[in-house]
């Protein structure tokens, strides 16, 4: 029997989260909580403020100036917030150096939140750190340089906007059975407003065949069995595949013990493809899902008539077997195949941990639409709600299979031991991880519910709680990743257990039978509106009852009023465009509050097309070499509006002098235009009304010959960052950032240094991706001796290193030293830098194809 009781309050907990999710602090107006200029900051002595760049202006900040970071440098600042919660953090930054972005940390009151890589861009943009947990009153953010190299001209702090994570019970398959159906219902009741207690069974016959060890551990400690277990179905396979019992214990699990399960798939492929025979049997231990284990070819598994292919075909078949036998068992299941694809991220397979995305992420989208559509249509199996991991890098949108495949999108946290940002070791990480959550509720924009499907330690009630941190389930990996205190301490689990707030297997409602009083819903959930007014217009909801009562529409704190903001005629609420047309832009939630059920949620995004005045064109080129400078002509297009000024950076230019106006076009003289420095200009055009325009000139001078350009970025570091030692440890890594490849063998490294002491010197290569044997190293001795250096390392690489493909990389860890092994001074050496302690972008180290300069500046 249920405990009433508990089942009260936590009706009240319920509401009282879904409050908080629906009625986060609205502005009146789009003033953020707190805004910082850069330049008012707390900054190390390594910053400066600047207004431009070697000579060049970056026009466009507020304030005074904007802070210039470079490889080092700390910017802090306090921020006092009204109540512990949720906050958006964000700034507003350039970053012209490196198109691969550059990494910074943040840190919240002492706790590294992570690492950010800062996209390349030319203009002033916005970056957003995500949501964080502040607490009342006083709190310190710091930005810490990782990669640095990036221009802040503000901090913003603001109230978090979260998502109403109202999920509608749709599943991706129409033909979903009935018990799934119901499951889907369930989740989607919850989600928001409990969080469901999982764990992973052990495969393969752990614990000695005690599969129940886990189980047990969890219901001697908090009185409570988990509502989730985690099965896996990798035994079930063509190659050494046997009975291992999990099939039954899944039937089990769901129709007698009341459970719901959810089921992974670490399908194997022979380790010597090559060799291997259809049908063939193979012992386990030549099988592996690892990329780096086998010559398994992933892209030829979506190609039809190749042998990888008509093997995946076999994998899947085994599969439909045995989730026929669940099906026709009535059993549904969350069901996540291809796990954890991206792995370390990127688009290529680079950071693949399994065969399935080594071949990336276009690849891995067609397996997933392989597995769907046969399991779905060739195997009519309709007992599926399928889940898909994904991870919070800028490329996992890019993995995504898509709305129309996915239910439910999962993420595994494994942050005790690996991606630790709180300093410490060997306790467990309590951390509800709420600013990761919500990334991925963004990734579907909220249209799918966010799981944490697998993880190490699991989050304390409290931090759950105060962060409003929605996932829908946790289930802990088994063995000692539940049971050990280097993991979780059993008092959080206990509390956790015992909480209102989590559901455990006694909690569950039959799931067996239907729900007699079926939510109210509203279509659609998503709706734009455009304040421009010719575009202004009511919008209409069609709102399914299903025997509810509609009581009340709210926009956070306030009600609309019928008649005024809103009508209601049988099916059909008509939002009126007067009341939308008081939103301000951005995203709003409408909720609709019913008399019973879960109450909807309409997603309200308001835009404004208004046209501002524009200029034609926006980018330009101005040479000026002798008799190539030309007046730059742009035309107005001003809708009604006016010109006001035209500036660059602090300078207004003057009618007449630099430029000639009339209604129709702005001429920018050839004489102002010489005074403007190489590179791109922002000219600023001011209209009386609505945004400015800004025409991009980019000056050149043809008459100088540059730099070659060359399609290879060399990063490095170094080992060993001592002023004073006998060995010098560079650690290289050539990027290939074109689009051809480029063969190893056509590639030189120059690492610049002063010997200190004119000896013979020795050259080893310690470990390289490409193989150690393949690379070679020589001393050069510079004929004329500069300020940092008198000899560099020249790097090259064997015929046998292969090639680089778009977006490849090669890691190179070297290390010399003088035969009488004698003491190197790195602190003057041009190619050291002391800061560094991870790959970032060198220009000190010079790269060069087939003989000529394509990355770095000489000596």
């Amino acid at each position: 029997m249920k405990n009433l009781l508990k089942k009260a309050s936590a009706i009240m907990l319920a509401f009282t989260l879904l409050l908080g999710l629906m009625t986060a602090p609205v502005q009146a107006d789009d003033t953020p909580l707190f805004t910082i200029e850069g330049e008012n900051a707390q900054l190390t002595s390594d910053l400066q403020v600047a207004t431009q760049i070697y000579g060049q202006p970056k026009p466009g900040f507020s304030g005074s100036g904007f802070v210039w970071m470079q490889n080092s440098g700390t910017i802090t600042f306090t921020v006092t917030v009204p109540e512990t919660g949720m906050y958006a953090i964000s700034t507003r930054y350039m970053q012209e150096l490196s198109p691969d972005g550059r990494l910074q940390y943040l840190t919240v009151n002492g706790d590294t939140k992570g690492s950010y890589m800062l996209p390349y861009t030319t203009t002033w943009s916005n970056f957003d750190f995500g949501f964080h947990k502040l607490k009342q009153g006083s709190n310190t953010i710091q930005l810490k340089a990782g990669w640095g190299f990036a221009y802040f001209d503000t901090f913003t702090v603001d109230y978090a906007n979260l998502d109403p994570l109202d999920v509608q019970p749709v599943l991706t398959d129409s033909k979903a059975t009935p018990e799934t159906q119901r499951l889907m219902n369930y989740l989607t009741e919850v989600y928001g407003n409990h969080m469901i207690s999982g764990q992973q069974e052990i495969y393969g016959g752990g614990n000695d065949g005690n599969t129940e060890l886990e189980f047990d551990w969890i219901h001697n400690l908090t009185g409570k069995y988990p509502a989730i277990r985690g099965f896996d179905l990798m035994n079930y396979n063509p190659l050494y595949g046997w009975e291992d019992g999990t099939t039954d214990r899944m039937i089990d699990w769901v129709n007698n013990r009341g459970g719901i399960a959810t089921a992974s798939w670490h399908i194997n492929v022979p380790r010597n493809f090559t060799a291997y025979q259809l049908g063939e049997s193979v012992d386990w231990k030549n099988a592996t899902y690892k990329p780096t284990e086998t010559n398994f070819n992933t892209a030829n598994a979506v190609v039809p008539g190749t042998k990888e292919y008509q093997y995946v075909k076999m994998t899947i078949k085994d599969l439909a077997k045995q989730l026929q036998i669940l099906q026709d068992n009535n059993v549904p299941v969350i069901f996540r195949p291809y796990h954890e694809a991206e792995g370390n991220g990127g688009l290529k397979g680079e950071g693949a941990w399994f065969w399935w995305a080594s071949a990336g992420a276009d690849v891995y989208k067609q397996l997933w639409d392989q597995i769907y559509t046969e399991l779905t249509e060739t195997y009519g199996l309709h007992n599926l709600i399928w889940t898909y991991n994904s991870y919070v890098y800028s490329t996992s949108p890019a993995w995504y299979p898509g709305d129309d495949q996915v239910d439910i999108v999962g993420y595994d946290k494994y942050n005790t031991v690996y991606n630790r940002y709180d300093g410490l070791s060997g306790v467990p990480n309590e951390d509800a991880i709420t600013s990761i959550f919500y990334q991925l509720v963004d990734l579907t924009g909220g249209k799918k519910m966010v799981a944490m499907t697998e993880n190490d330690t699991v989050p304390s009630v409290q931090n759950l709680t105060e962060e409003k941190s929605g996932w829908l389930y946790f289930l802990p990996w088994y063995g000692e990743h539940l049971m050990s205190s280097a993991f979780n301490y059993p008092a959080t689990l206990k509390t956790l257990y015992q909480s209102d707030y989590v559901i455990t297997l006694d909690e569950l409602p039959d799931l067996k039978v239907d729900d007699k009083t079926p939510r109210a819903s509203i279509t659609p959930t998503n709706v734009e509106f455009d304040t421009y007014a010719s575009n202004q217009s009511d919008k209409a909801i069609t709102v399914n009852f299903n025997d509810n009562t509609l009581t009340a529409l709210r926009a956070g704190d306030n009600a609309l009023t019928v008649t005024q903001d809103y009508t209601l005629n049988g099916n059909t609420l008509l939002l009126k465009k007067e009341f939308l047309a008081g939103l301000p832009v951005g995203e709003h939630s409408i909720v609709f509050d019913f008399n019973q059920g879960k109450d909807s949620v309409l997603k309200v995004k308001i835009v404004d097309s208004t046209p501002s005045a524009a200029i034609s064109p926006v980018n330009a080129t101005f040479d000026k070499a002798a008799n190539l400078g030309q007046d730059i002509s742009a035309s107005l297009i001003l809708n009604g509006h006016q010109l006001a000024s035209i500036t660059n950076g602090n300078y207004t230019l003057t009618s007449g002098q630099d430029y000639t106006e009339s209604s129709a076009a702005v001429v920018l003289s050839k004489s102002y235009l010489s005074t403007l420095p190489l590179g791109q200009n922002a000219i600023t055009f001011h209209f009386n009304g609505g945004n400015n325009a800004v025409l991009t000139v980019n000056v050149v001078d043809s008459s100088v010959v540059p730099v070659p350009a060359g399609d290879l970025t060399i990063q490095a570091f170094n080992g060993n960052t001592s002023a004073s030692t006998n060995g010098i440890s560079p650690r290289f890594k050539i990027v290939n950032t074109g689009d051809s490849a480029i063969q190893l063998s056509d590639v030189k490294l120059r690492y610049y240094y002063t010997i200190d002491g004119e000896k013979s010197q020795n050259f080893w290569c310690d470990w390289s991706s490409i193989g150690s044997a393949n690379v070679t190293g020589k001393f050069v001795k510079l004929a004329t001796p500069v300020a940092g250096a008198d000899y560099y390392l020249e790097i090259g690489f064997t015929s046998s290193a292969g090639k680089l493909n778009p977006g490849q990389s090669a890691e190179v860890q070297a290390r010399f030293s003088k035969t009488d092994w004698s003491n190197y001074n790195q602190a003057d050496d041009y190619s050291f830098k002391a800061s560094s302690s991870q790959f970032a972008d060198n220009e000190q180290v010079t790269g060069y194809m087939n003989g000529q300069l394509v990355w770095g500046i000489e000596l």
